[in-house]
């Protein structure tokens, strides 16, 4: 088993307690944000799980040139600070150019390199020379073993606190698909962290955006729990049909108790199987 990674006051990995990694996709307002940190710290309050906020202040790989990308750096960071006054909880928001990190992570406890740029040398490293962890998504076109790779990228530079998160791999056109031995892989090198949103999604499978398969989340989300995971990352929005970014497969706020008690269960006996 990997070594843990403390932030804050919650650990990944390491034997720690399951963590939580929520929010809404994208910072749609100040309002929406507060709302959604306020909603998800309580359910992780009533499970005891450590939680953390997520949220991207610029989503700068959106399908369509005409989606909504967020407010930016500036004002996503501003509303980012409400957030954690409001909850306590730490804050983590992806970035895409190494110019954003040292910003970010005056706000932000982790900084989060998206699936896209995972093999971006010059970006890992601008996170990792930066106070905050660094969340490294595995790439949709890359095997779990060559995560390796960018875990020593962020340590070379200085950043012993790293971890891995798993989303699925590229399956043909507009598909995904999640190979759970992965997970064990991946922790070899890291803790790992399991994307339940994304491993739903159907990349521009729906046209000018992308699709996903929300049916398929319970069980992929046990299925994961079952292999052995650090922590559960996971979009979640109170209206997902009107949510500005990934509206396909953001998890409903009205299910994500009844979600984490399944996942809990499944985890908690796998912890003490060990």
């Amino acid at each position: 088993m990997s070594a843990p990674v403390p932030i804050g006051h919650v650990t990944i990995g390491g034997g720690a307690p399951l963590a939580l990694i929520a929010g809404p996709c994208v910072i749609e307002s100040r309002e929406h944000a507060v709302k959604m940190g306020r909603a998800i710290a309580a359910v992780a309050a009533r499970l005891k799980l450590p939680y953390i906020y997520k949220a991207s202040f610029d989503k700068a790989n959106r399908t369509s040139r005409n989606s909504y990308r967020g407010p930016g750096l500036e004002a996503g960071l501003e509303i980012l600070r409400a957030v954690k006054e409001e909850t306590g909880a730490p804050l983590l928001t992806d970035i895409h150019e190494p110019s954003q990190a040292v910003e970010a992570a005056c706000c932000c406890d982790v900084l989060q390199i998206p699936a896209f740029l995972c093999r971006q040398t010059d970006l890992l490293e601008a996170a990792a020379r930066t106070s905050a962890a660094v969340n490294i998504k595995k790439g949709q076109f890359l095997s779990p073993w060559d995560m390796k790779h960018a875990v020593e990228k962020v340590r070379a530079a200085g950043n012993g606190r790293a971890f891995l998160t798993e989303r699925g791999t590229t399956f043909g056109y507009n598909n995904l698909v999640v190979d759970m031995r992965s997970l064990q892989v991946m922790r070899e090198y890291a803790p790992v962290v399991f994307d339940l949103t994304h491993s739903m999604q159907l990349p521009g499978g729906a046209g000018e955006k992308t699709g996903g398969m929300r049916e398929f989340g319970e069980t992929l989300a046990r299925a994961a729990a079952g292999a052995g995971i650090d922590g559960l990352f996971l979009e979640v929005h109170d209206n997902p049909a009107a949510a500005l970014s990934d509206s396909a497969t953001q998890w409903p706020l009205d299910r994500l108790e009844p979600l984490l008690e399944q996942v809990l269960a499944i985890h908690n006996v796998h912890a003490h199987s060990r």
